[in-house]
């Protein structure tokens, strides 16, 4: 709010103070120190010939005492009082007393109630109309302005953000620092005709960075930052959208060089002709004004763009041309190389154990992004805090991973002894088969304590190096562990439960992907019957694939799958036969404690967990139990 609109409440408020001061003075000109008496009084004084003077206006009666009375009037001379019908002007002539009658004016009193019931509608109908236009909160967001730009402009003291804060992407970063360098020092990068580039797109999973890496961008290079997300450019009302782009590049211009950023560009740049009929939707008019002002980009100008999302796949593709967006730089899950590089920036701020190492909580963490290993580090302060240890330890970190993986670990879950065995048989079966087959993740931890919303037991695997391309035979392993758990439960029991449910989705998950993606099968051949998933934030099974083969193929298809996954159960159910004494003691031992750890679980594979007056009790309840 400017200063003139500061003002405007103070000469409202004078002028209504003018106004009730002239009103006072209008109906109380000389008696206005009187004080309220009874008429009894009036008269008792009266013919006592204690009044000097009189005025009557209408009803009131005003006047003056010769001497003051104590118990009237507060001990003042002047009083006033309402009057009663009779006749008074002879009573007042009897004792000599100067009486005049006043005629009330009504002119000021019908002014004010035409005048002030007006002003204040006006005044009113003025403070709505200042908060539609979103003067009456300093900022644009009233009805009026719904044109102009929401973006919040972070000058170079605000953003306190550099490339240091930012790790675990280094490839992005130096795409980045050719950017910064041509904001702080044009004439050196375009000396030889190379000029900035106008737009660069930043892509990747939630949650890696991409919005820090922006704001890094701009921290460095010490320019103005337009922060805007893609939804605040759309509204109800058609032409607001494209409004609010030429607002926003307006106000770039006018502080260049600067760096203008939108967050969630998808919201912004959808492909237009999806589900639409016409060319007058305000999304579309809101990517058209986009597009126009990409393209009157001046090379000199010193603007960039800056986009961020994580669905590129629905981007429009005039939108992602040269010209417009010409760099596309991919913010990926980092590797553990950089997982190392972001947890020593964030560790900086905790107090951790000196025996903890960056690189072992690394490799508990494959697949986690930049806010997960964050979240992981938060997650470990506040466990160790809960448990007053004195600072974060490694069995902080690793219970905060499986909080974060596996969910709340429930105790007081009551979960009866036949369930309570059977999640013991079938998670040992899990982590058996996981140690003895080849290419298989390593078996961090087995616990039967519920966790989550459903899971009554879990175990936790974790690959020993980063790996981007897997082998047939560790496809078919890896679905054979997913398998094991159900493996174990029949082989033990003779019959199944429904805990097998999540591993069997992911195991013909993996077995659809070999026929119909990886062309992994010898009877349908090197053909890919379904298009690579290229979306970071979509889940297998979440939107059903264009069907571009027939009837014929498609259950050649579902019978393969079927014998790969069958042929994946055999599997397991014969290391588990091969190793049923180790199952034995495995499930007996992790009744007894709940949780086993990686060095327990190799030990029991072995024969080296209990002794051997234990292992044949197990053998024996084992062979009691089976007759």
């Amino acid at each position: 709010m400017d200063r003139s609109n500061r003002s405007n409440p103070i000469l409202w408020y004078i002028a209504c103070a003018a106004i009730g001061f002239f009103v006072v003075r209008t109906f109380y000109p000389d008696f206005h120190g009187s004080e309220q008496i009874a008429y009894s009084d009036f008269l008792q004084q009266l013919r006592a010939d204690n009044v000097r003077e009189v005025q009557i206006t209408g009803d009131q009666i005003q006047g003056i005492f010769h001497k003051p009375v104590e118990n009237l009037a507060k001990g003042k001379q002047e009083f006033s009082t309402i009057r009663v019908s009779g006749d008074l002007s002879s009573e007042l002539a009897k004792h000599r007393v100067k009486f005049t009658s006043v005629i009330e004016s009504t002119l000021i009193r019908d002014v004010v109630s035409w005048v002030l019931p007006a002003l204040i509608f006006v005044g009113i109908w003025m403070f709505f109309m200042r908060r539609m236009a979103g003067g009456g909160m300093g900022g644009n967001s009233g009805f009026l302005s719904v044109g102009k730009s929401r973006a919040k402009v972070y000058v170079e003291k605000d953003v306190r953000v550099t490339l240091a804060d930012v790790a675990g992407v280094d490839e992005a970063k130096e795409e980045l620092q050719e950017v910064i360098g041509f904001l702080r020092s044009p004439g050196i990068y375009g000396r030889l005709g190379g000029r900035v580039p106008h737009g660069i797109l930043l892509v990747g999973p939630p949650g890696t960075g991409k919005t820090l890496l922006a704001r890094a961008v701009a921290g460095e290079a010490g320019v103005p930052f337009f922060s805007i997300n893609g939804s605040e450019f759309v509204e109800m009302f058609v032409g607001v959208g494209a409004a609010r782009v030429r607002d926003l590049f307006e106000q770039a211009r006018a502080q260049s060089p600067a760096i203008i950023f939108i967050d969630e560009i998808d919201a912004l740049g959808k492909a237009r002709g999806a589900g639409n009929i016409g060319g007058h939707d305000e999304k579309e008019q809101t990517l058209n004004q986009l597009l126009a002002e990409l393209d009157g980009f001046d090379s000199g100008s010193g603007l960039v763009l800056l986009g961020a999302t994580n669905r590129p796949e629905i981007l429009d593709p005039a939108l992602l041309r040269a010209g417009r967006f010409d760099r596309q730089i991919l913010v990926d899950r980092p590797d553990k190389a950089g997982r190392i590089q972001i947890l020593q920036v964030h560790m900086k701020k905790i107090l951790v154990s000196p025996d903890v190492s960056t690189e072992q909580i690394a490799a508990l963490t494959p697949g986690f992004s930049g806010a997960d290993l964050a979240n992981l580090v938060n997650e470990a302060a506040l466990l160790a805090t809960r448990r007053n240890h004195d600072a974060v330890t490694l069995e902080d970190f690793t219970g905060g991973v499986e909080r974060i993986v596996a969910g709340l670990e429930k105790k007081n879950r009551l979960i009866n002894e036949l369930e309570r065995e059977i999640v013991a048989y079938h998670e040992m079966g899990h982590a058996i088969v996981g140690i003895s087959l080849p290419g298989t993740d390593t078996v961090h931890k087995v616990s039967i304590i519920p966790r989550g919303i459903g899971a009554l037991g879990y175990t936790i695997s974790r690959p020993t190096e980063d790996r981007y391309l897997m082998l047939q035979e560790e496809l078919e392993n890896k679905m054979a562990v997913l398998l094991a758990g159900r493996a174990a439960e029949s082989l033990h029991f003779g019959r199944v439960t429904t805990g097998a449910a999540d591993d069997l989705v992911r195991a013909t998950e993996i077995a659809r992907s070999m026929v119909t993606r990886y062309g992994m099968s010898q009877h349908l051949g090197q053909i890919a019957y379904e298009n690579t998933r290229n979306h970071f934030l979509m889940r297998p099974g979440d939107m059903p694939e264009f069907r571009n083969y027939s009837e014929q193929t498609a259950r050649e298809i579902d019978d393969e799958v079927r014998r790969l996954v069958q042929s994946a159960f055999e599997k397991a159910s014969a290391v588990l036969e091969k190793k049923h004494q180790a199952l034995l003691v495995g499930a007996k031992a992790l009744l007894e404690k709940e949780t086993l750890t990686e060095e327990e679980v190799l030990a029991i594979t072995r024969g080296e967990a209990l002794p051997a007056k234990e292992l044949a009790q197990g053998e024996s309840g084992q062979d009691s139990a089976a007759s």
